[in-house]
């Protein structure tokens, strides 16, 4: 495969990346948190930059070095993401109780944000450097390939938070309980997954038992 070929491939699959479910929950129930669509989309590019961070940062290690991920390690990476899905929805569902939707919906540190988008880098930078060690001719190509990809992940997050925050501004400025109603719904989502994640990876792939198994997704 050519280099700008490698490099189209690496673009489409990142935004396509920025589509898994686990992403699309926790950036939903970080933009439930606003009503400004340029304050969603922002969230999604600083969601974005995280993810890039860990996943080039890990990726290129692995590539570079040669480096094998134990089953174990590649587990706690995705339990790590489970744990963000469970406090982003608790605190969903913390601030939907006592917040007052005729007030205006308080800012979103970008810091959370980031944190959460580093945590869900780390986890795919496993998968996405052996995927691209099967398609790259030689290490600089496999490295430029990582940043494309965390590069167009970040573009696919800032527009699934547009698309996502446009109409719940609409809809929060015509009902103003829907502000509300959107921070239960999409924190619980993201609790509900992020339990099922834990339970799944700590006992069903065996994180905490004495055999791991771990595929790389």
């Amino acid at each position: 495969m050519s280099g700008w070929a490698l490099i189209g491939l690496g673009l489409v699959l990142g935004i396509r990346h920025a589509m898994d479910p686990d992403h699309v929950v926790a950036v939903a129930a970080l933009t439930a948190r606003t009503r400004s669509v340029l304050r969603a989309a922002w969230l999604g590019v600083i969601w974005g930059l995280g993810h890039t961070l860990t996943l080039f940062a890990v990726g290129s290690a692995i590539i570079l070095l040669n480096l094998t991920l134990p089953p174990r390690a590649g587990l706690a990476f995705e339990f790590v993401v489970a744990l963000a899905l469970v406090i982003v929805g608790a605190l969903n569902l913390g601030r939907a109780a006592w917040s007052d939707d005729r007030l205006s919906a308080p800012c979103l540190p970008a810091s959370r944000t980031f944190a959460v988008g580093l945590a869900h880098g780390l986890a795919g930078s496993a998968a996405v450097a052996l995927l691209v060690l099967a398609t790259a001719r030689n290490p600089r190509e496999a490295c430029a390939y990582l940043l494309v990809f965390g590069l167009g992940t970040l573009c696919g997050m800032a527009m699934i938070t547009t698309a996502f925050a446009a109409p719940l501004s609409v809809a929060v400025r015509r009902w103003p309980s829907f502000g509300r109603s959107a921070r239960v719904a999409t924190g619980g989502i993201s609790l509900a997954l992020g339990a099922w994640l834990i339970l799944h990876i700590a006992f069903v792939d065996g994180l905490f038992l004495a055999h791991a198994r771990w595929i790389p997704r």
